[in-house]
């Protein structure tokens, strides 16, 4: 489907009663050019949608459908906010032609072997990758993003929240060449949306509050292949990641501290500049990843609500690594946000439309 300026298209959303699912109605429900249709829940199915997202005031009278085929057709554009292995079936049963965005990881993954090792299911297949700003390199020159692939895609597979972070910041080195993509090393902080909706022990505020908590340590994260299939696209031969998220007392939000080798033959000593000056041209044209002003960190309150990735470099020079510092909000451009960037390049829209880059402060 390839939209006018003057069309609506119409957007079901199965979960909608999830955190995902909330941020994607918050985001359709001010796009110029979308308009919501059914929307649908498991356990969630019968009661309205103010009295699971009362932020949600245009929305709030919805009634939540259960979440079936028949609920969902008749759309120009399904979003499954669905929990893992719970999407391939649904879309397996929608038209070819009905713009499908999966904000789950069941199309991520283009080796069925790494979905079966860190899902333990069958793997569903592959579907574009929603990652519009992802550099396609080979040889140390990027060749294309992703977003090329997405124009006029019928189904789009959303990254993990984390994945983006981590992505974003190392990738322009790995497309230069300028670092190494063995002994990468990855720790973030993550704000507790991302850990979904569902009620747990562990989650409860009595528990989290005025505490930090590292979770799938040791290289068992489901994000692990993710990463590293895009570091391969960027132009990667052979990746190991290091890679640690740590639980936050906060709502929203990841920082990511990525760092990586820089590539034999560059002096530590006098390599900033060339390696800022990497990241500059990376990152220059696109509009929702910005590389801060030298000497200005990002922080998770910078992008509060918005659809940005804030991003530093920086050269330890005793350490001979290359330091990035990325600041996303994991439920807009880690989700939500990246979502509706796939869904206006898929229907020809502007990339933007719906979007903005201002976050809320303080």
């Amino acid at each position: 489907m390839h939209m006018t300026s003057t069309q609506r298209a119409r957007v079901a959303v199965a979960g909608a009663s999830g955190y995902a699912g909330g941020e994607f109605l918050r985001l359709a429900a001010n796009h110029p050019h979308l308009a919501v249709g059914a929307l649908t829940a498991h356990s969630n199915a019968g009661a309205s949608l103010g009295s699971l997202h009362p932020h949600l005031r245009s929305l709030a009278d919805r009634v939540l459908a259960p979440t079936s085929v028949e609920a969902l057709a008749g759309h120009d554009v399904v979003v499954l906010a669905l929990p893992h292995g719970a999407s391939g079936a649904i879309a397996a049963q929608l038209p070819d032609d009905v713009l499908v965005l999966d904000l789950g990881a069941d199309h991520r993954l283009t080796s069925p072997a790494a979905w079966e090792q860190f899902y333990g299911s069958p793997h569903a297949g592959s579907w574009p990758y929603g990652l519009p700003e992802l550099l396609h390199a080979s040889g140390g020159a990027v060749t294309g993003r992703q977003r090329d692939v997405l124009h006029g895609a019928t189904r789009v597979a959303v990254p993990g929240c984390n994945v983006t972070a981590v992505t974003l910041g190392l990738q322009p080195g790995v497309a230069a060449g300028i670092v190494e993509a063995r002994d990468l090393v990855a720790v973030l902080a993550n704000g507790y949306s991302g850990a979904g909706k569902a009620l747990k022990t562990h989650l409860l505020a009595s528990e989290a509050l005025g505490s930090a908590a590292p979770y799938a340590v040791g290289g068992t994260h489901r994000h692990i292949p993710e990463i590293r299939q895009n570091l391969a696209v960027a132009g990667a031969e052979d990746v190991t990641l290091s890679f640690t998220p740590t639980l936050v007392p906060m709502a929203r939000g990841i920082l990511a501290t990525a760092t990586a080798r820089l590539a034999p033959g560059l002096d530590p000593a006098t390599a900033a500049d060339a390696v800022r000056d990497v990241w500059e041209r990376a990152y220059a044209d696109e509009p929702f990843v910005h590389l801060l002003p030298e000497g200005q960190w990002p922080t998770t309150a910078m992008t509060l609500g918005a659809n940005t990735a804030l991003i530093q470099v920086a050269v330890d020079a005793a350490a001979g690594r290359v330091v990035t510092v990325t600041a996303i909000d994991n439920l807009v451009k880690g989700t939500a946000g990246g979502a509706v960037q796939s869904l206006n390049l898929a229907l020809g829209l502007p990339e933007t439309a719906g979007l903005i880059t201002e976050g809320v402060a303080p």
